[in-house]
């Protein structure tokens, strides 16, 4: 079942009956269709899908082979919105692939308003104009609308136009003969440029950034797309290099890994280097291993990257728990003739994996235990850059180290995860550490081991359970760990490992439940990540503090925004600051006077963005601040929850959330210190619903820093290290907040599933004088002289693997 046969291109609902889901694509003409709502099977019709569009006939001439065009109907069912997921699968006897998945949240606001599809968006380089070409379909007619971020109609040609390759595609209604759409700009663009297809009370809308960079994103995407799509039929390697030579110059393209990696491993005159080093402190590392039925290659690969470490003082103890009748015995004899240091302890009954990693541990004499799976391979450095951590830290009790896959030749090696130091909220999320992770033997024994409950889960238990006794854990940032797995592990069927997803959410309560804390963790947006809403009895008072000058239309926004939020104790304090229009006053008395929750206060110094917040900061009631722009949305009406269930910790100091610009691309998903030289936003402009570089994107997790843009803190974590620094009135003073909260001893998080959109700085306009950029440059100098020692090292919630050249978490170049 080749990848390159499956490809969904198309989705949509039926005309006359929404509760119909349409998809188009291509199929692998040997396999069965499957489609499941979560793990709920759900009936799938799948035909043969002989209409295409002449566009599409213009971007795919050739089938790819094995495949057929489908179209697939799904009868969704009534509770729609109780489920989180639809999956389809392509299968041939037991083995099945993904082919399309979405979430049920996306799938009903598809559903809401008029289906439109985008064939091309382009700058046409003969006259600088913009080109938007589609087409748009519905029960009645649709009628487009340009506007753009502000809400101000945007002049363009608009051409409509008959589309009988389109009216083929809906044959179970006749629809409207002008579907298609051509529309240009000229002169200068709009930053956002908004299209509203509007069918009555029905709306869809359409939002795109024209800036620069934007738009060279979307030529990016073309072009990776239709070379996606001929790469399926000529050989993907080959067609993506020339892709990414069309898009980038030589030093821009993507770094590969393969290459990466052997730049990045250890010389043989290093690890022959390592091999003569005298350390003061020669801790014994046990390296402990369950063994099942373990295929003899992989079992000998296992032990063979254990003989090969250049520091030598280690004892391997091996558990096999294969049963009486153990495949493995002969070949495990051998080894612990040929090598002392080997242990292995053999069993009358099959073992689970708890309990079978809980014997090797019983056979290990080291001062530290270093676990591994029965079929992966350390790097011959592992055990030296321990012994080396644990000679610089002598009290760490606990090390991990980054980690990448392997194919199942150990011939390749792909996908690695490159992680943040120590990051307690993110091991909530997902068990981040994994592999290569050891801890002092005593810790573990004291602890009790393995536990069986949670078996599938066992090692994520264990390491919970250890960072709950000891903050002295290490992170070591390099690639000590090949995991074996298929490269196309994910497309794989998750559901058959459900029971160990199961284990994880219950080690992840548990661990909630030993720290008492109010919590309840389910399951996240894929197997293995998981969310947690905390469950606090006290309701305290929020003071909502937005600086604002004029911009009424902006506030008021906002201002609905907070009112459709299921969290009630709150108070607004609108900063008034230098305001010019006469309405602006006239909509203050109107709003103060219609809501109780309004408190307007005047700042009648010049701008200081860190001085407005001070100044409502100190006449705040409540016991949680949270900083607002006024060109902000609150998305989700959980949000304040979001942001408090978190802030409400004693670790946590502030709380930033999930931020988009208006057309649903990533603003904010926390702050790395480095990116841009000094500090910036995390994957911007992904497309909203992207889940990011190891799903980093939609985990809660700790970073050095969030936007104030919206940051929820502690009012007395605030007073605590002098509120914001007012040297810096408009630029990084929010990073530099977070800087001081976190040498107060907190925790910054970001918490995705707060979702606001951001406008961005309609209220203070652009940094375009002479003043103003000499200004920004001031606090630049500053910022540099206050927090020297992180932009030198590095920001510990970031990898030093990872490149400080864009904000995508990609490899750091060559």
């Amino acid at each position: 079942m080749a990848q390159g046969m499956m490809e969904v291109t198309r989705d949509r609902f039926h005309l006359l009956d929404p509760d119909i889901y349409i998809l188009q694509g291509f199929f692998p003409k040997e396999s069965r269709l499957e489609a499941f709502l979560d793990s709920t099977p759900i009936a799938a019709k799948i035909s043969d899908w002989e209409a295409a569009s002449a566009w599409e006939r213009y971007q795919l001439q050739t089938m790819p082979a094995g495949a057929r065009r489908v179209t697939v109907f799904l009868r969704l069912p009534e509770n729609l919105k109780s489920f989180r997921q639809l999956k389809l699968y392509a299968a041939e006897g037991k083995n099945r692939k993904l082919w399309y998945a979405v979430r049920v949240s996306e799938l009903l606001k598809k559903r809401q308003g008029p289906g439109y599809y985008v064939e091309e968006a382009r700058l046409d380089p003969a006259d600088r104009s913009f080109v938007l070409r589609g087409w748009t379909v519905f029960r009645t007619p649709v009628e487009i609308l340009v506007t753009d971020g502000q809400g101000r109609t945007v002049p363009c040609e608009l051409l409509r136009s008959r589309r009988t390759d389109v009216e083929e595609l809906y044959q179970e209604a006749e629809i409207h003969d002008q579907c298609g759409f051509v529309l240009r700009l000229r002169g200068k663009l709009p930053g956002l440029l908004q299209v509203e297809f509007r069918s009555g009370t029905a709306s869809s809308f359409l939002k795109m950034r024209l800036t620069r960079a934007a738009l060279l994103g979307r030529r990016a995407g073309q072009i990776l797309k239709k070379a996606l799509r001929y790469g399926k039929i000529y050989g993907i390697g080959t067609v993506a290099e020339k892709a990414a030579g069309k898009l980038f110059g030589k030093k821009d393209r993507p770094v590969v890994y393969d290459q990466w990696l052997k730049k990045h491993l250890p010389s043989q005159g290093e690890l022959e280097r390592q091999r003569r080093e005298k350390f003061s402190y020669c801790p014994l590392f046990s390296v402990v291993v369950p063994l099942y039925r373990t295929p003899e290659p992989y079992l000998e690969k296992l032990i063979q990257s254990v003989q090969a470490q250049t520091y030598g003082k280690w004892e391997l103890c091996l558990s096999d728990g294969s049963g009486p009748d153990s495949p493995l015995r002969e070949i495990l004899e051998r080894y612990i003739r040929q090598d002392s240091r080997i242990r292995v302890r053999f069993h009358d009954q099959a073992l689970k994996i708890a309990e079978n990693t809980n014997e090797a541990i019983r056979a290990a004499s080291g001062d530290y235990l270093v676990f591994a799976d029965h079929d992966d391979a350390l790097t011959p450095d592992a055990l030296y850059a321990f012994a080396k951590a644990a000679n610089e830290n002598p009290e760490t009790d606990i090390f991990y180290s980054d980690e990448d896959k392997m194919s199942m030749d150990g011939g390749k090696f792909f996908q690695p995860h490159m992680k943040p130091d120590f990051n307690p909220d993110l091991l909530c999320t997902v068990n981040y550490i994994c592999h290569l992770f050891a801890a002092r033997k005593e810790l573990v024994e004291r602890l009790g081991g393995l536990r069986p409950e949670y078996d599938g889960a066992q090692d994520y238990d264990l390491i919970l359970r250890c960072t709950e006794e000891t903050e002295h854990i290490c992170h070591i940032p390099r690639i000590l760990y090949h995991w074996r797995s298929h490269e196309d592990s994910t497309a794989e069927n998750p559901e058959s490992k459900r029971y160990a997803f199961e284990a994880g959410r219950r080690a992840v309560q548990a661990h909630f439940d030993r720290l008492g804390i109010p919590a309840e963790v389910t399951e996240g947006e894929y197997l293995g990540l998981y969310r947690t809403k905390y469950l606090w009895k006290e309701k305290p008072l929020v003071s909502v503090l937005i600086p604002n000058k004029d911009h009424t239309e902006d506030l008021d926004r906002c201002l609905q925004s907070l009112e459709k939020c299921t969290y009630k104790n709150l108070e607004y304090l609108i900063i008034e600051n230098n305001s010019e229009q006469e309405e602006t006053f006239r909509y203050y008395r109107k709003l103060e006077s219609s809501n109780p929750r309004v408190r307007v206060i005047e700042w009648k110094e010049g701008f200081n963005y860190s001085a407005i917040n001070n100044f409502g900061a100190e006449q705040a009631r409540g016991e949680y601040l949270l900083l607002l722009n006024n060109d902000t949305e609150i998305i989700n009406p959980d949000c304040l929850e979001e942001l408090l269930g978190y802030c409400m910790r004693k670790d946590v100091g502030a709380v930033g959330a999930r931020l988009y610009y208006g057309d649903d691309t990533i603003q904010h998903a926390g702050v790395v210190i480095g990116f841009g030289g000094i500090a910036g936003h995390c994957f911007v402009q992904q497309p909203r619903g992207a889940s990011g570089y190891c799903h980093r994107i939609i985990c809660a997790q700790d970073y050095s820093a969030v936007t104030a843009a919206c940051m929820m803190v502690k009012k007395s974590a605030f007073r605590e290290v002098g509120g914001l620094t007012e040297e810096l009135a408009v630029a990084f003073n929010d990073i530099d907040f977070c800087m001081k909260l976190r040498r107060a001893g907190y925790l910054i998080v970001y918490n995705p599933y707060a979702e606001l959109y951001h406008y961005e700085s309609k209220s203070r306009g652009l940094e375009d004088t002479p003043e103003k950029k000499e200004r920004f440059n001031r606090e630049v100098a500053l910022f540099n002289s206050r927090w020297p020692e992180i932009l030198e090292k590095g920001d510990p919630y970031y990898n030093p693997n990872l490149t400080l050249e864009s904000q995508d978490f990609s490899l750091r170049r060559l």
